[in-house]
């Protein structure tokens, strides 16, 4: 029963706080371009290695475990659907922060931010609908929803695209301002999206003190998942220890505050999908930052 009506519930979050929620992801997203440069791209030319199999990881792999964990787990629709969304983002704002934490390797974590962010544009949306479809309690919701794959495109390239562009045009005209810009923004627009989710959170106290024990294990296992499959695939393509730590936490950090806009925008905030999302967006904090407390401070990964 209780089940059945956390696909029903939704989660209340009006349109004021929705469009505050669009221009912080952006400014968001523009604090971190501030510190991307042409430079990081022509890395992929380099050693592309590590970009490919980072970019495998988050694209490819981790929405693949996340469908074989719905099918042996099989959660509400909508808290399915709800893994599907966060599997589907790109790396998430804090990465970059944490893979420094962790002393891994910064530099292919903020060229994989930048890279990623760009094909999220199109793939986000597309994995989205790809393991949506092929799950049929999902496919359900999607067909009731009729997203525009278009719209959807055009949201996220407005949301991401656009900031990444100008904070990188702003980083080759004037780069030792983007340098200290930087530092003040990409903290201050990050520490006033997380203050933003707890607003969310607490307005909808209720409902998330009633239905978080459907989510949390789950979020706790599937974040899980998430780390392993970077740390796996980074080792098994034999990659220097930095690095399996950078594509390790890019995979597990999720732009879940994407996800949430996406729910927002395109599902009316739908009951599972949106406290799925929601608690992944407080939980990789914390498991990122005990992750880099356990990297920075001890030789985990062996040199090879």
């Amino acid at each position: 029963m209780t089940n059945n009506i956390i696909d029903t519930i939704h989660i209340n979050f009006d349109a004021q706080t929705i469009w505050v929620l669009n221009f912080v992801l952006a400014f968001v997203m523009f604090g971190i371009a501030l510190e991307i440069s042409i430079t990081d791209f022509k890395r992929l030319l380099k050693n592309p290695k590590p970009i490919l199999v980072g970019v495998f990881s988050q694209f490819l792999a981790l929405p693949a475990i996340t469908f074989l964990l719905i099918l042996v787990v099989e959660p509400t629709p909508s808290i399915a659907l709800g893994m599907m969304m966060v599997a589907a983002c790109p790396g998430g704002n804090m990465s970059n922060f944490i893979s420094h934490l962790a002393k891994g390797n910064t530099a292919l974590s903020v060229s994989l931010t930048a890279i990623a962010t760009l094909l999220a544009i199109v793939m986000t949306p597309f994995n989205l609908q790809f393991w949506g479809a092929l799950y049929e309690p999902t496919a359900e919701i999607l067909k009731d929803v009729a997203i525009s794959p278009w719209e959807m495109i055009k949201l996220v390239a407005l949301l991401l695209g656009v900031p990444l562009l100008l904070g990188m045009w702003v980083n080759h005209l004037k780069p030792e301002l983007a340098k200290r810009l930087a530092k003040i923004l990409k903290i201050g627009s990050i520490a006033f999206f997380i203050v933003l989710i707890f607003i969310a959170l607490f307005n909808n106290r209720e409902i998330f003190m009633n239905y978080i024990s459907y989510v949390f294990w789950i979020v706790l296992l599937h974040n899980i998942l998430a780390f392993t499959t970077g740390f796996s695939l980074g080792k098994l393509f034999k990659l220097a220890k930095d690095d399996v730590k950078s594509i390790t936490i890019e995979t597990g950090i999720q732009n879940s505050g994407l996800g949430l806009l996406l729910i927002f925008t395109f599902f009316d905030g739908l009951g599972g999908m949106a406290l799925l999302t929601a608690f992944w967006a407080v939980w990789h904090l914390v498991s990122g930052l005990i992750l880099a407390g356990l990297w920075g401070n001890n030789s985990v990964i062996k040199q090879k």
